[in-house]
């Protein structure tokens, strides 16, 4: 639990990469190793940043229910051939400290060892791959972080990083050496970094550039310490919303599912139009991606569940068409519906077989919502392509009366975890505490006595 801690004190106590971290000012000496690879110990002077991280995803990583079952379940079905392949990112500290081989025993571990913790990050000092957590932690105790005139105290050296400064285009490869995962049967089956480096937000531009910390760290006025002298300055989130979420009794878990939907409304624009072909509905659907620096859904893309509910009603509200109707409760693979729009990838093994299981998976194929870019070249150029389009059909004698659209998303699919379930490896209780949230700009509705084709009126679907 000391991510969110110790990057606050690598946030305030960066001092330039090329000078000793204020030698003069009492920061020699201090916390030992021990108490640094400790986010409790942080917690003193950073009592904001400490709450907001113990809530997120990074300090859950080596707690999520799903994820244990996920590796427990893959070093038996490998016999162990799996390795530290899981635990490289979600128990980083463990396994370098050489506590854990496989994860395995991570229950039987101090509490400082597990999840993504301050020291683990504010210690890296390299960024040596693009993928699987290819990091170089230093071991001269100096926290790195944005900040090149730090307040002195008495706990730990630092020193500024560019990698730490998400005003610097560099601090992408901080985030994105972990959140690319290329499997052991050379799959790069989570792609999030490299997705943001085809995004428009990857230039270098001014105006254009986002990293990863402007979006998933976004800054407020305050103190980065609770220490006297200590200056107002601009300080990070560490909360890193996503859109993962915890499944069991976990600090700050509402204030998490609240964050997650304010920012899952703004991600995604969808625009409907409807037409009639002589007896044959037409409903053209357009989602757009508007905020996601990356593609959307992201991540564990194969275990995500990401779909479109349309429905078609007459003048007296009998549904005429549906299709992507999912009740509470009711996994997204088991409806039968022939147009269906769903997002995501589906993984295949090495005959061909649909799995879903990362270490089965030999390729894949994959759906996406694309991230914002600028068409440099041809009949397109300088428009932003991020959009996908999808046509459903239905016969009917006149137009419906009014068509609804929303986009939905789960974390991952309850078919997932049915399948842990039944392999034992995971307590049904889990099941019911995946949330479905509701992109909410994507929430629309056509109404035929409007006389519009398209809505939001103003918003025609972009040429494809």
């Amino acid at each position: 639990m000391r991510f969110l801690a110790l990057l606050a004190c690598t946030l305030l106590l960066g001092c330039p990469a090329d000078e000793p971290s204020i030698p003069d000012a009492g920061v020699v000496s201090g916390f030992t190793r021990e108490q640094l690879l400790d986010p409790k110990s942080c917690q003193e002077c950073h009592p904001d940043h400490y709450q907001e991280w113990s809530g997120s995803m990074h300090a859950y990583a080596a707690e999520d229910p799903v994820w244990l079952a996920m590796n427990r379940r893959g070093q038996r079905e490998t016999n162990g051939e799996l390795g530290d392949f899981c635990v490289t990112c979600h128990a980083p500290i463990a396994l370098r400290e050489g506590l854990t081989t496989d994860g395995l025993n991570l229950a039987e571990l101090p509490a400082y060892s597990k999840g993504v913790t301050c020291a683990f990050c504010h210690f890296v000092d390299e960024v040596t791959g693009s993928h699987n957590a290819q990091l170089n932690l230093s071991s001269d105790l100096r926290m790195r972080g944005a900040y090149d005139n730090p307040a002195p105290n008495k706990a730990h050296a630092s020193m500024y990083s560019p990698l730490h400064d998400k005003e610097r285009i560099e601090s992408a490869d901080l985030c994105g050496s972990c959140h690319d995962i290329v499997t052991q049967k050379q799959v790069h089956l989570e792609r999030t970094f490299l997705e943001w480096k085809s995004s428009l937000f990857a230039h270098d531009v001014e105006g254009e550039r986002q990293t990863c910390g402007d979006c998933h760290m976004k800054g407020r006025t305050g103190t980065a310490a609770d220490a006297p002298g200590v200056p107002l300055r601009r300080v990070h989130d560490h909360r890193m919303v996503g859109v993962d979420t915890a499944l069991t009794d976990f600090p700050e878990k509402q204030d998490q599912l609240r964050r997650i939907q304010r920012e899952l409304n703004t991600t995604a624009l969808s625009i409907l139009c409807v037409r009639d072909e002589e007896g044959t509905v037409l409903l053209g659907a357009t989602l757009e991606n508007m905020a996601a620096g990356h593609s959307w859904p992201t991540g564990a893309t194969q275990d995500r569940r990401a779909w479109v509910e349309i429905i078609a009603y007459d003048e007296a509200d009998n549904v005429l068409f549906a299709s992507g109707v999912v009740e509470e409760g009711q996994a997204l693979t088991s409806i039968v519906d022939p147009q269906l729009w769903r997002l995501g990838d589906q993984g295949y093994d090495e005959d061909g077989h649909a799995v879903h299981l990362f270490w089965e998976i030999a390729e894949y194929e994959s759906l996406l919502l694309p991230p914002p870019n600028h068409a440099h070249e041809g009949p397109n150029a300088g428009k932003v392509g991020a959009h996908l389009q999808h046509e459903y059909r239905f016969s009917s004698a006149e137009l419906p009366a009014r068509v609804t659209l929303r986009l939905r998303l789960r974390a991952i699919g309850l078919d997932v975890l049915d399948d842990l379930i039944a392999s034992g490896d995971l307590a049904p209780e889990f099941r019911g505490a995946v949330p479905t949230f509701e992109m909410g700009a994507t929430q629309i509705e056509w109404r035929r006595a409007d006389m519009f084709e398209c809505v939001p009126v103003g918003h025609p679907p972009p040429v494809p």
